[in-house]
């Protein structure tokens, strides 16, 4: 049995239940995964996420949204939790899309800091502790792969990466290079606040963490080739690029319309309201 643990936690007892994540217990990192008909890549993505956090000593937990797989992928993950009991697995009837099934798992989250990456294997595990690091050395609230000198996709892919970042930056002023790559890290009170019930949403994270005040960094990540099937969110310029486009508008109404509806106590009240 596998056990993901912090170097500053206490190692489980034979009385610890190591998927009680009370407050004492709650894991550094929460790593969120929606699966749509991934049959084939559960098992190595679980063991590729053990390898990557136990080498690094990180406390963590992966949560595994299966997100209304039609095929053997919510089977193979609900056994695979017997030997990793820090895999959590949630489950959607029918798939309501990636944005949906991100937002599901990232409020199911209980780590200070919250990763996403796909569940195809193209992310590579290996990078995450090296982001995390990240998040305390830089100061950051954000640290977002770019897999621009790495990536292995289709050309058709990578025209449509490249036409997404100009329309960004060109509508947005959104100067991240790869918005589209999964593999990121995001402070947890940053990442609880992405409106991601909205369909496309998760291609939008970081002008939306940006909108907020935080501050984020780029970071260049492996990507590899999928590991098995065949893409299920969507490919190419014509599955993707109007839809986009119109988002990218929505987006941009969203920013320009957001007020900070923050507050400070005045007066001789505490912050929960009590009388000094």
């Amino acid at each position: 049995m596998t056990h993901l643990t912090d170097p500053n936690h206490t190692s489980p007892g034979p009385a610890d239940d190591p998927t009680d994540f009370s407050s004492e217990a709650a894991p550094t990192l929460s790593i969120v995964v929606p699966a749509l008909n991934e049959q084939d890549n559960v098992t190595p993505l679980v063991e590729k996420v053990g390898k990557a956090m136990n080498d690094a000593g990180i406390h963590a937990e992966l949560i595994v949204v299966d997100d209304g797989s039609t095929d053997q992928t919510l089977a193979r993950l609900t056994s695979l939790q017997t030997q990793h009991p820090w895999l959590r697995v949630l489950h959607r009837p029918a798939s309501k899309g990636q944005s949906a099934a991100m937002h599901a798992g990232i409020q199911a989250a209980r780590g200070r800091c919250i990763a996403t990456l796909d569940a195809d294997l193209q992310n590579d595990p290996a990078d995450l502790p090296a982001m995390l690091a990240r998040i305390d050395a830089d100061q950051a609230d954000m640290v977002q792969g770019d897999r621009s000198a790495n990536r292995n996709d289709h050309a058709i892919r990578k025209v449509g990466s490249l036409i997404g970042r100009k329309a960004r930056l060109w509508i947005l002023r959104d100067p991240v290079r790869d918005t589209g790559c999964s593999a990121r890290v995001v402070r947890a009170q940053i990442a609880k606040q992405y409106p991601l019930q909205f369909k496309g949403m998760h291609r939008f994270m970081p002008a939306y963490a940006r909108m907020l005040g935080a501050r984020i960094v780029e970071m260049p990540v492996n990507h590899h080739a999928r590991h098995s099937g065949s893409t299920k969110y969507g490919m190419g310029l014509l599955s993707r690029g109007p839809a986009g486009l119109l988002d990218l508008f929505a987006v941009r109404w969203m920013i320009k319309r957001y007020r900070d509806t923050s507050a400070d106590t005045a007066g001789p009240g505490d912050a929960q309201g009590n009388t000094k």
